[in-house]
């Protein structure tokens, strides 16, 4: 076997080896627990501090905010009493006072129609017992959800495999080239969602708006994937959207909280 043969013998795995690196891939052992886990780490609970936490603050009510994202993949993973749950949580850590809309069972929907419809005259039927001391009313709403941008590249490495193999000329040498070359296949795809929430803070005594604002994040989810002779490796991963609203209503609540108690 000639320089040349030689030379083509050995472009397939070296080929081969700089397509997993320039993925990023390891085939040592453990490395899709590892994988696994630090994609999984991306959307553990994360607290943030709240400038006026030291202070108690009013009496709030969180009421269902609404999705006007029409997108059917974000409605499926995230809905309206998921953002309440995590607006309560939040301005519990910013030290509001919180009435929780567990404790308030049916009447919940009669004081969120009354607050929507703008009608005070309506609210003061609600003006004792647990609603005595309440001050406002905070609504969070997800006005953008969309996926705003996909790539994607790969790799098909049977091209390769045969042109090594046709440089070959023992016919055994050629086959095995064509069939290492062959085997090597990689993918890499990435999509870029932008998610915004607003919040809404109303007085409980008029309905009235006191407060606006508005925050949007992006979260990126990608996919990888190699096999060579045989042997995969796919990952999969990224922020998830449960987590990037979280997120989101914790940068509106710390906006609240600046506003001063």
């Amino acid at each position: 076997m000639n320089i040349l043969k030689i030379a083509a013998a050995l472009f397939v795995p070296v080929a081969l080896s700089g397509c997993l690196a320039g993925n990023g891939f390891n085939l040592q052992g453990g490395t899709a627990s590892r994988a696994a886990n630090n994609q999984a780490d991306q959307n553990l609970y994360r607290p943030v501090s709240y400038s006026n936490a030291n202070r108690r603050g009013p009496t709030v009510v969180v009421l269902p905010g609404k999705i006007k994202s029409n997108n059917v993949t974000f409605k499926q993973q995230v809905s309206a009493n998921n953002i309440a749950d995590f607006a309560e949580l939040e301005l519990g850590n910013a030290n509001f006072g919180v009435l929780e809309r567990s404790d308030l069972g049916p009447l919940m929907n009669e004081l969120n129609l009354a607050v929507t419809m703008g009608d005070p005259s309506a609210l003061r039927k609600f003006r004792r017992g647990k609603f005595k001391s309440t001050k406002l009313f905070i609504k969070m709403d997800v006005l953008k959800a969309e996926k705003a941008a996909t790539a994607s590249t790969g790799f098909d490495g049977r091209a390769l495999g045969n042109i090594a193999g046709n440089l070959l000329g023992n016919s055994r040498s050629a086959d095995i080239a064509n069939t290492v070359g062959s085997s090597v296949q990689t993918a890499d795809s990435s999509g870029v969602w932008v998610v915004g929430m607003r919040y809404k803070i109303l007085s409980a005594e008029t309905t009235e708006q006191i407060a606006t604002g508005y925050f949007e994040e992006k979260m990126e989810v990608g996919a990888k994937s190699v096999s060579v002779l045989g042997v995969s490796q796919a990952q999969t991963g990224g922020t998830t959207l449960d987590t990037i609203v979280q997120r989101l209503v914790q940068k509106a609540v710390q906006d609240i909280d600046r506003r001063g108690k």
